[in-house]
């Protein structure tokens, strides 16, 4: 679940970037400032907890659609 949680938080903080969003130690939306806007390493535990249930629930969800997730090397 890690590299999946990885992967979505890359996803979301390049969105952001993307929309003009910078990393800053508090939540700014004025500003665009987010603290989430870091490497994904760097993320406090919780943060990793929030992004490796997300990426659960998105795998949970599309095996419930009926897709199968097969690993490759």
């Amino acid at each position: 679940a890690d590299s999946a949680a990885e992967a979505i938080h890359d996803s979301w903080a390049a969105t952001r970037i993307s929309q003009g969003w910078q990393y800053g130690p508090k939540r700014d939306d004025n500003l665009k400032h987010h603290p989430g806007i870091v490497p994904y390493n760097d993320l406090t535990e919780d943060e990793k907890v929030y992004d490796r249930a997300t990426a659960e629930s998105t795998l949970a969800a599309l095996i419930f659609k009926g897709f199968s997730i097969d690993k490759s090397s």
